[in-house]
């Protein structure tokens, strides 16, 4: 098979391209260069109908892994031009091709925060223009699906991830930790749903393989759920170490997350604290991952193995 990654340069795309290499044709197409898989790279803008024209023919399945997620993006306008209208030229130009074949990463985001165990029917209320933009693709790749009765689709709301060589929330919770600067903001008992990188390009290289739906929507999510001391106690039982207990009230959190926001944009520079950064510390963010698990795929990795990995390789072996 012959699979197009959109924003395949990054940290999914490439754990991805690593194992769909040994039996399909890959090609990555990104802003960035890719740093592992030079050699399958091309320049593609997800938002230019003439590089996805250069891109997409021959290709018999599209997975589109770019996205505008950082909290910091700015101008706002971008996680639209990225989000949604990179979509609807995805689509677009598929149509065109004659390409039947779709794999967005959408996000939990589009919920969020979750009250209760979401699942895929849960309500949503999107907190942030990712993931409000994340929900409007989805609607733009099931109106593509419906275009015809060829067309497959399959979106996939991967929780947060976390893994080796990835720099999101959980490694830098975990550098804190290391470097002895960390500090719990609020009882550390909000539970986090977590999806370990190698189980997610599993998870997507089924749904590319396998799936045979038409159009399906799953979330990601690794479980057991950890809460926050879960984390702090697991990283230090790997390291051989004790941190001191130290903790701050959430309010005292909240109004620093504050503080640093007029700071921001004051000075026009991002910082490493926002209130909203506070605020999804502190959520109890939990999802339900029992439609996939009833689909037939196994994960290869249990969490145990997963945050070992990921705390040998960054934190002890280097």
């Amino acid at each position: 098979m012959k699979i197009l990654l959109l924003g395949g340069s990054g940290f999914v795309g490439t754990r991805l391209t690593e194992i769909l290499l040994a039996e399909h044709q890959v090609t990555i197409g990104d802003i960035a260069e890719s740093q592992k898989y030079p050699q399958l790279w091309k320049k593609c803008d997800v938002c230019s109908d003439e590089d996805l024209r250069s891109v997409m023919p021959g290709h018999d399945c599209i997975v589109n892994l770019a996205a505008a997620h950082r909290d910091d993006v700015r101008p706002l306008s971008l996680y639209t031009t990225t989000n949604v209208e990179g979509a609807e030229h995805v689509c677009k130009i598929a149509s065109e091709l004659n390409i039947h074949h779709i794999v967005f990463t959408s996000s939990v985001a589009v919920y969020g925060f979750p009250k209760w165990e979401y699942d895929e029917e849960a309500p949503k209320h999107p907190f942030n223009e990712y993931g409000r933009t994340k929900l409007l693709a989805e609607a733009v790749y099931e109106k593509w699906q419906q275009l015809s009765p060829d067309n497959k689709l399959h979106v996939v709301r991967p929780t947060v991830i976390f893994g080796e060589r990835n720099r999101g929330n959980v490694y830098n919770l975990f550098k804190q930790l290391s470097s002895g600067r960390f500090l719990m903001v609020g009882n550390g008992k909000n539970k986090k749903s977590m999806a370990y990188v190698g189980n997610i390009v599993a998870f997507l290289k089924w749904n590319i393989e396998e799936n045979q739906a038409a159009c399906s929507v799953y979330n990601y999510i690794d479980k057991p759920d950890y809460d926050m001391h879960d984390l702090v106690a697991g990283f230090e039982k790997a390291l051989g170490k004790k941190f001191p207990p130290v903790s701050l009230p959430y309010w005292i959190g909240l109004c620093g997350g504050y503080c640093f926001d007029i700071l921001a944009f004051i000075t026009r520079r991002n910082f490493p604290i926002s209130a909203i950064r506070v605020k999804k510390f502190c959520a109890q963010t939990v999802f339900s991952s029992a439609k996939m698990q009833n689909s037939g795929f196994v994960p290869p990795y249990s969490m145990e193995e997963a945050l070992k990995n990921t705390i040998e390789f960054e934190f002890i072996k280097k």
